[in-house]
């Protein structure tokens, strides 16, 4: 009997892997936007992997991540508020290098792509949650307005229009940002 219950166990777990585990740095990454602070949004990010895993059974669906986005959103409100603001220092980096490029990049061109980076960074973090959720998960994460819908648990109309009200937020702000950069 308990070698079938560790069968059983295995199967599980080695479906739970493959559905979801893929999607652990999209849930991070969420978690991060969410939360602000690096050691939040990895307790964050394990708790909503180890509930996921605990109600897989109920999972229903052929896509995992709004699913997985879903309970990262509901630990993310438990969650304690940031014991501190995020600084430059703790920002994920995309210091990956590409495969390939067409020609390589001078320091300068580097330079101004990494600052524009962190000043886009800064403006999604600076937008009210409400617009931040919605604006990382489709940007972002890539999902549709359907799935965010789900998650966020507003009708897709309020979706279209937070992602619309947060993009002129951001409008206004990088413009906001170029103009004090530009005056003497």
């Amino acid at each position: 009997m308990q070698g079938r219950r560790d069968d059983d166990d295995s199967g599980t777990a080695g479906r739970f892997r493959a559905l979801a585990l893929p999607h652990l740095d999209e849930v991070y990454t969420l978690a991060r936007h969410l939360l602000r602070d690096a050691a939040d949004a990895d307790d964050a990010t394990q708790d909503c992997f180890l509930r996921a895993l605990r109600h897989f059974e109920t999972f229903r669906g052929d896509d995992i991540r709004p699913w997985l986005f879903a309970i990262l959103r509901n630990v993310c409100r438990g969650a304690r508020q940031p014991s501190r603001e995020v600084g430059v220092a703790d920002e994920p980096t995309d210091d990956a290098a590409p495969l390939w490029s067409d020609a390589r990049e001078t320091p300068e061109g580097e330079m101004l792509r990494r600052r524009d980076a962190d000043a886009v960074r800064a403006l999604v973090d600076a937008l009210p949650l409400a617009f931040r959720e919605v604006i990382v998960l489709r940007e972002i994460n890539d999902l549709s307005y359907r799935e965010i819908a789900e998650i966020v648990g507003v009708p897709v109309g309020t979706v279209m229009s937070r992602l619309a009200r947060g993009r002129a937020l951001l409008r206004t702000a990088w413009l906001g940002a170029d103009q004090k950069e530009q005056t003497p």
